[in-house]
């Protein structure tokens, strides 16, 4: 790894919504970072992309690109079920790795593309955003501090406006809601904790697929999971997809002290009266870009100064194995309805 102030060339794969969020952090606000291709199968979104970045080589595949190889890192932002494939590809190019959740879709995916990493000797970033939120960090500063005593529960939620696309719906092909979803709520109660989860169970229920003419098997649009973690201490993560009313994501944690919220509801500390029969009227958080706008900038920051010092990314890989088990064992747990220790998905060296 090196140490260096030098310009990080970041290849961008998949050119989706995800993909230019993280195209617009690097082209506006991380100065350390610059965009020089886009890799996209599909050719409009890889057009459409290269055009409102200004960005000129675009290829089709990362073996397109790994041959012309001017970059130092990949940005990952495509389906789940491809991950392993680029991630691992990129690592044994010598390429830095950010790679969006879910990390993959199952742990021995997940050990695959650590063991890359590790191999050949680059770092590998999990996206994580949430750690990055400003409330969110400054909750966890606190947390660490003592300030609400040693964490006894916590609750995250994660609740998105609209129906996921078919791939991320399928248990196939992303392991459903609980990881395009909920891998956030995952990382965080875990982070918040300061402990691994021991063992889950998980209850769904199915009240819109209908409307919407899913006929995906065992889909859900609502999920609750109960986590115990291996501290002692109890966890829930609520989905919702489609919410309809708007974007939430919300944490609460109740200490040995006290207790901490994090999140509001409000997309702005507006509130507007103009008709006395509506009432008062306040702004919600519409989207995901917007709710965590400067999360996605930090963590990109975070991930090209770790580059530039060869450092360590604080969401690492193990992070990212630990959410997919945390999904792997929940969805198992409603599929079989029954309680489901972490212990049956982990591999028997990270069960002992």
């Amino acid at each position: 790894m090196r140490t260096s102030t030098q310009t990080v060339r970041v290849c961008l794969i998949g050119a989706g919504r995800a993909g230019k969020v993280h195209a617009n952090s690097l082209t506006h606000h991380v100065p350390g970072g610059q965009l020089v291709a886009f890799v996209d199968a599909a050719q409009e979104s890889l057009e459409s992309a290269g055009e409102q970045f200004g960005i000129q080589q675009r290829f089709s595949t990362l073996n397109d690109a790994i041959e012309w190889g001017q970059f130092d890192a990949v940005v990952i932002t495509t389906p789940t079920f491809t991950h392993k494939e680029l991630a691992v590809g990129a690592a044994q190019a010598g390429k830095h790795v950010f790679l969006e959740k879910p990390m993959a879709l199952n742990v021995e995916e997940c050990d695959a593309i650590i063991s890359a990493a590790e191999r050949n000797g680059v770092l590998l970033q999990i996206g994580f955003m949430r750690r990055f939120d400003p409330e969110i960090a400054a909750a966890y500063e606190r947390v660490q501090a003592g300030e609400i005593g040693t964490p006894m529960t916590i609750k995250s939620l994660t609740h998105g406006p609209g129906m996921p696309p078919p791939w991320a719906r399928d248990l196939r092909t992303s392991n459903g809601m609980l990881a395009e979803v909920n891998s956030h709520d995952w990382d965080s109660v875990r982070w918040f904790m300061g402990s691994n989860p021991q063992r889950v169970y998980s209850e769904i229920a199915n009240f819109k697929g209908a409307r919407y003419q899913v006929d995906t098997p065992n889909f859900y649009d609502n999920v609750l999971t109960q986590i115990r973690f291996e501290s002692g201490g109890l966890g829930s993560i609520s989905g919702i997809c489609p919410c309809e009313y708007g974007y939430d994501a919300r944490i609460e944690i109740v200490g040995e002290r006290g207790i901490m919220q994090i999140g509001d509801i409000r997309g702005q500390a507006v509130i507007v009266g103009t008709n006395r029969d509506q009432g008062y009227v306040t702004p919600i958080h519409r989207t995901w870009p917007q709710r965590f706008a400067w999360a996605y900038i930090h963590e990109m920051e975070h991930f090209i100064a770790c580059i530039q010092k060869g450092e360590a990314p604080s969401a690492t890989g193990v992070d990212g194995m630990w959410a997919v088990a945390g999904v792997i064992a929940g969805t198992r747990s409603f599929l079989e309805e029954r309680p489901v220790l972490l212990s049956e998905v982990l591999s028997p060296a990270k069960a002992d």
